[in-house]
């Protein structure tokens, strides 16, 4: 704004003292200070308002212009309640620096003026980055990416003085603002992202406004740009895949048209995220031709020419074959049928990044086909030394989820499922048909566990917990009823904690002092506990084959 339109506002009583040939200076700003010298608050182009507390005598008024005209201020308003009139060696000052000077009269207080001026101003600056930022979608959507979602928001930092970042659906930071200071801490941004999509499950309009740590953000979708207007009608296929914009402010209190603008920054920036699927397109095709030559049984010789033609693709200048792991991951959704190998894809994707990656393109390594409701991956590796078979290489399944379970959870509601399993390394076209089984496998062992998200290892093929997730529901209750129910039915009414006492005597190894050392009990109180469980059994603990049994229905339970 201009200073002239200070002076045509009556309700700020603004009296100019001096300066009239500088009425169209702009104005960016507006600072209160009763400072000696507030240089290192200025930046250039404030509006100062003073009430005079720093001048002690006649001497104070010119070094105290100079420093304003130094840091390049548009105009001084000095105020009439401390000293009634405006002194005059302070307009003197003024007009021998060419600063304007205004005199504010005593019954309007510095506030309103401040927000007059913060409201014009914001006014403005978003007409201003509304036309920066259209003219930056029609160059993106006409040629070259015009340089990513960063320089959006560098935009908002510099023309609205907004922090903002983009978040994938997992929490992970892709894009910050230059201005946005210290990056967002990596479990804010989770909690950021698990609130999105909870409140995207509810149905509710975004932006979504969360409070954490005393801090407001303004959550806003970033939808796929190329989506047709009428699709998807259910949220399910899209909430697992959405970027988000989080902007520390709360945008309960702005006005429809800046709501507008950041509604069009976020339309910019699915522009960008079209792009780079548009760039997986390839990675995508290499691993759907892998996985069907693999599942048709086709000759290791033709698995192995089309590997040596994706390895270059995936691990640019690696300059030898690498190790390769399967992932498979499937998201099921309870009810209503919906369509969940597009969205394990995008969100295997995702998941398969280093969650400390930051930037938009640190999947460019991953290949994800899909197949039905199932998202199969193949992940590169680089060839491990000759001391290792490649088993002890590579991605471990708990590790994978570690830090996305909570936004995914939120995400999944109470009405989906994610699994995931991860086969070992294998380092020739003839393994990776057998990593293929391996990795379904072991997500069908996810699958038998309890949560939202689960996942399971090759490692854990190799013991009991391979054969107790493909025993039958009804067999697997009446197992279980038939050792444990009489001891849950004792402990309810004798609070006699048998289960508790038989999970530790078992953990011992049927040791009776390491067990009555765990649970602080005399030996003959643990004989006596043991032998009740025996009675009400009929089994005996001296007996391995009894001891197993009891091991399992405890697992199953």
């Amino acid at each position: 704004m201009r200073l002239r339109a200070l002076l045509d506002t009556d309700a700020l009583g603004l009296r100019l003292l001096g300066g009239e040939d500088e009425l169209d200076r702009s104005v960016r700003g507006v600072m209160t200070t009763d400072l000696r010298d507030p240089s290192r608050y200025l930046s250039g182009g404030e509006l100062v308002l003073t009430g005079l507390a720093w001048r002690r005598d006649a001497h104070d008024s010119e070094p105290f212009v100079r420093i304003l005209v130094q840091a390049g201020v548009a105009a001084l308003a000095a105020g009439e309640a401390e000293l009634g009139d405006v002194p005059d060696d302070l307009v003197l000052a003024c007009a021998r620096h060419r600063l304007p000077l205004f005199a504010v009269h005593e019954s309007v207080a510095f506030a309103t003026i401040t927000e007059h001026v913060v409201r014009q101003v914001s006014g403005e600056r978003a007409g201003d980055l509304a036309a920066v930022v259209d003219r930056h979608r029609r160059m993106m959507t006409s040629g070259p990416a015009g340089g990513g979602p960063d320089v959006v928001l560098d935009l908002l930092g510099s023309d609205l003085d907004l922090r903002a970042w983009v978040l994938s659906p997992t929490g992970r930071l892709i894009a910050g603002s230059k201005g946005a200071g210290p990056a967002l801490p990596a479990d804010t941004c989770a909690r950021l992202a698990a609130e999105h999509l909870a409140a995207t499950r509810t149905g509710r309009r975004g932006p979504h406004r969360v409070l954490l740590n005393g801090t407001t953000y303004s959550l806003f979708p970033i939808r796929s740009s190329g989506r047709a207007p009428q699709a998807p009608r259910d949220v399910r296929q899209s909430v697992l895949s959405d970027w988000l914009l989080a902007v520390e402010a709360d945008a309960g209190d702005w006005p429809g048209e800046r709501l507008d603008l950041l509604q069009g920054v976020t339309q910019l920036i699915a522009v960008e995220r079209d792009r780079r699927d548009a760039a997986r397109t390839v990675r995508r095709r290499l691993a759907q031709e892998v996985l069907e030559l693999v599942q048709t049984g086709a000759a290791p010789a033709e698995i192995a020419a089309r590997l040596r033609v994706a390895a270059p693709v995936l691990l640019p200048g690696l300059g030898a074959a690498p190790h390769w792991q399967v992932v498979v991951a499937r998201v099921e959704w309870e009810g209503e049928q919906v369509e969940g190998g597009p969205v394990a894809q995008s969100l295997l994707e995702e998941v398969l990044v280093d969650p400390l990656a930051t930037g938009p393109e640190p999947s460019d390594r991953i290949a994800v086909a899909h197949t039905g409701d199932e998202a199969i991956a193949l992940v590169p590796l680089p060839a491990v030394s000759s001391e290792h078979d490649g088993s002890e290489a590579g991605l471990l399944a708990d590790a994978l989820l570690q830090s996305v379970r909570e936004p995914l959870s939120a995400g999944l509601n109470d009405d989906g499922r994610l699994t995931l399993g991860v086969s070992a390394a294998v380092h020739s076209a003839e393994g990776l048909r057998g990593a293929l089984e391996e990795a379904r496998h072991a997500r069908r062992v996810a699958a038998a566990r309890t949560g939202r998200v689960c996942a399971a290892g090759h490692q854990e093929l190799a013991s009991h917990v391979l054969l107790l997730p493909f025993v039958p529901d009804d067999v697997r209750r009446a197992f279980t009823a038939r050792l444990l129910d009489p001891l849950t039915d004792y402990d309810r009414r004798h609070r006699a904690e048998l289960i508790p006492t038989l999970e530790a005597f078992l953990d011992c190894d049927g040791s009776w002092t390491r067990c009555a050392t765990r649970l602080h009990l005399h030996v003959n109180t643990l004989r006596y506990r043991v032998g009740r469980i025996e009675q009400l059994t009929g089994r005996d603990l001296s007996r391995l084959e009894d001891k197993l049994d009891f091991f399992l229905a405890l697992r199953m339970s």
